[in-house]
């Protein structure tokens, strides 16, 4: 670890234009005189990445194979791929000269983590300011007693060159070969033992936020500490709720809620204490954003301020010459983004930290539009979804989708998670039932018919059976067995019609809806079967639909 720690502090030592931590405002206006971003209206930021960086790229990135945590990663996942100890010397060895040759580096020194007993020092290095102004929108400045942090003397380093890229020839037969016959010019990889990650070539800044994710991900279940991919909040009474779901499914939409006080809306770690939160902003989809049923993001996002005292950062969306913006136009893609401090929401927590939950929610935006839009789960049930991790792929959002695909992401996280699936799975058993948690799965998606012919559950109504789960008003209701998947679905629920609540009932075509919940049911088991049969307790594989 220490020798390529080294030769990054050296050059940070040596270089004449470093630098180090500059203060928000400078990298505000470094971002804009060197065209990184341009001032909207609003004094936001808007910036446009390339065609390749307007999302992740997940057959770019790697884990470096080394002996002392080979072990430790499931290399069975698609999202494992391994990178040989060599290539990684020689990407790094890449970065540090590509380094030596900028008029300019940046150097920012941030934790992540909000507690400070597992907080993880950053040491970020850049030759870009809006990567830069990104990442001190995003992670959390260095407590007073990071000394007691398990990670206190072994900081992570984290090298940017979003606008650079590898020189394909030198890596052929090391690298991604692409569809073309071409190796791929950019990566995102990440060295466990070294403690050390690189981005290269990909301008998303979404890359470098999971990239130190997915590193949390891999350090805490050896300390006994379950990361989750969630949202978090607190009620008036001080009990905390977790809010798990992959991209798109509501995390951040539903977890700002104006009675309840917000931790973080996509990154936690759950210890002997309670629930923290990773981060220090907010990364949150502007697609189809609704200013007044979202109206904390929009107004995080979009108050009017001076832009050097804003820093607020929009990425890839429509924005016209005379300063206007289309928050439903996805020609540049679906997958808009904005970046800002945590503290631009409404009702938040500043410690960003809290006591063990009472509630989670397992959140999931069921295209097929046949999935309760909430249903209460026993323990072996909220394994069971746990392990899944379901949602949906969007017909049109992807070439060659021509109707909803079914996606299975375990741990709602999957392409993050990089550990073998039981590290995860069995802590997460252990801490539900330690503190009696109550789970129940909440379907965003689609009422009425599929996409494209039904339409999304009202985000009003979601908010309302939200609410219902985590103030008690399902408590003494009636539930009923959906004949599908298992679940217990409430008869009724507070604010919300009762047709509603039974999918079938939405449906005018009942004889299409059975054939859609056995299609999706039998996906359901087509899945576990592939890869969780045999691999985890009998009683979670009976909570498999058509099991």
């Amino acid at each position: 670890m220490q020798q390529h720690q080294n030769t990054i502090n050296n050059l940070l030592k040596d270089y004449t234009r470093v630098l180090e931590n500059p203060l928000r405002e400078k990298l505000i206006s470094d971002s804009v005189e060197q065209k990184c971003a341009v001032v909207m209206k609003t004094g936001t930021l808007a910036t446009w990445t390339p065609s390749h960086s307007t999302g992740r790229s997940p057959k770019d990135t790697y884990i470096v194979k080394r002996s002392a945590i080979e072990k430790n990663i499931d290399w069975t996942s698609p999202n494992s791929i391994p990178m040989a100890p060599e290539t990684f010397e020689m990407i790094f060895n890449d970065a540090i000269d590509t380094l030596k040759l900028k008029k300019t580096i940046y150097s920012m020194k941030r934790v992540v983590g909000a507690d400070s007993s597992y907080a993880l020092p950053i040491v970020a290095v850049s030759d870009y300011p809006l990567s830069c102004l990104f990442l001190d929108n995003m992670f959390r400045p260095i407590p007073q007693d990071i000394d007691k942090s398990i990670f206190a003397k072994k900081p992570f380093y984290l090298i940017c060159l979003p606008y650079e890229y590898i020189d394909p020839g030198k890596y052929e037969g090391r690298l991604r070969k692409q569809a073309d016959g071409t190796t791929s010019n950019l990566l995102v990889t990440m060295d466990y033992e070294k403690h050390i990650g690189i981005v290269y070539g990909s301008a998303y800044m979404g890359s470098l936020k999971k990239l130190i994710f997915t590193v949390m991900n891999y350090l805490l279940p050896e300390n006994n500490i379950l990361p989750l991919h969630c949202s978090a909040n607190e009620g008036d009474n001080g009990e905390s709720a977790l809010l798990l779901g992959l991209s798109g499914t509501g995390k951040t939409t539903l977890s700002a809620d104006p009675e309840r006080a917000l931790l973080g809306d996509d990154e936690h770690g759950w210890n002997d204490k309670g629930i923290a939160n990773f981060e220090y902003g907010c990364y949150a989809k502007l697609i189809n954003l609704n200013p007044e049923k979202e109206p904390d993001i929009y107004h995080a996002t979009f108050h009017p301020d001076h832009y050097l005292s804003h820093g607020a950062i929009v990425e890839n969306l429509m924005v016209y010459p005379d300063g206007s913006f289309d928050l439903d136009d996805e020609r540049f893609t679906p997958n808009s983004r904005a970046s800002y401090p945590l503290r631009y929401n409404s009702n938040v927590k500043e410690s960003a930290v809290s006591g063990h939950p009472k509630t989670i929610l397992f959140l999931t935006a069921d295209a097929y539009g046949v999935l309760p839009p909430i249903s209460k789960l026993s323990p072996e049930q909220a394994m069971f979804w746990f392990i899944m991790g379901y949602t949906s792929k969007l017909a049109g959002t992807e070439t060659g989708i021509t109707e909803p695909q079914a996606t299975f992401s375990r741990f709602f996280g999957g392409p993050f998670m990089p550990r073998n699936p039981s590290d995860y799975a069995d802590l997460l058993g252990e801490k539900m039932k330690k503190h009696n948690v109550k789970v129940y799965c909440i379907n965003t998606g689609w009422s009425g018919g599929p996409y494209g012919i039904g339409k999304r559950i009202d985000i009003n109504l979601t908010r309302a059976m939200v609410s219902a789960a985590l103030n008690g008003g399902l408590e003494n209701v009636e539930f009923e067995t959906d004949p599908y998947f298992k679940v217990s679905v409430p008869k009724s629920c507070p604010n919300v019609p009762s047709d509603v609540l039974k999918p079938v009932n939405t449906w005018a075509d009942k004889k299409a809806f059975d054939e859609t919940a056995k299609k999706l049911a039998h996906l359901f088991k087509k899945y576990f079967d592939k890869n969780f049969r045999g691999k985890v307790d009998e009683q979670i594989a009976l909570e498999c639909p058509e099991a």
